[in-house]
């Protein structure tokens, strides 16, 4: 017997249509934040990012994180309240109300599944995890920085960063937005350092003499949540 879709999945489903006349707009923006956030496999980020036209790259985009199935399908609707997607796509605010009183309603199903796997829902995610005690560092701490960056990115990625000229090529020619090469940037390195990326370790990175940001522009890498 077929199990019915969960929740977050009939969500997503209902308001596809939506979803991408809002997105369009800026699909590349709604890629590179659902990337950032592991919603999509490596297959699926270079499928949708090859897609010609942006109402095709959202509608890949959609169908890609709800094929994921609902961890993945939670992870999107969480994205599209973020405040970055919000202020970027004002009439995403739509989302928060309808996202409570949709799933509210599923309430007796969801709390079974709760129930059954409470270790799930009280795991923090691994990224917030650290050892030595200090976060890796997160999206929005990224972007955040991204936004204080000006002209010498391509100086603070080789420098600061240890990060290929050809990379840094080759992020400035796939985004034609100043933020989105900084974040892209900024989330390559993350990627290539992994467990070492943590919100401390660019800090000091950013602090260095040669290419120092102004303490207030990343300061907030050393706030905790």
């Amino acid at each position: 017997m077929a199990e019915e879709p969960a929740a977050e999945i009939q969500l997503l489903r209902s308001q596809k249509a939506k979803l991408i006349e809002i997105l369009n707009a800026d699909a590349d923006f709604v890629l590179q934040h659902a990337d950032s956030r592991c919603l999509l496999s490596l297959h699926g980020y270079q499928q949708v990012k090859a897609c010609r036209t942006p109402s095709d790259k959202v509608t890949d985009l959609l169908d890609h994180i709800i094929q994921r199935g609902p961890e993945a399908a939670r992870g999107l609707l969480e994205l599209l309240k973020d405040q970055a997607l919000q202020e970027t796509f004002p009439m995403l605010r739509f989302m928060k109300d309808l996202q409570v009183n949709t799933l509210s309603s599923g309430n007796k199903e969801t709390s079974k599944k709760r129930k059954t796997t409470p270790d799930l829902q009280a795991t923090p995610p691994p990224k917030q995890i650290c050892n030595s005690g200090s976060q890796l560092v997160k999206e929005k701490q990224l972007m955040a920085v991204a936004c204080t960056i000006g002209r010498s990115w391509r100086e603070i990625g080789r420098l600061a960063l240890d990060i290929p000229s050809v990379k840094l090529e080759q992020i400035e020619e796939d985004h034609s937005l100043h933020v989105e090469r900084v974040f892209a940037m900024l989330r390559y390195w993350r990627t290539c350092q992994r467990g070492k990326a943590t919100a401390d370790h660019l800090h000091s990175l950013l602090s260095q003499e040669d290419w120092a940001l102004p303490p207030e522009s990343i300061d907030l890498l050393l706030e905790t949540e």
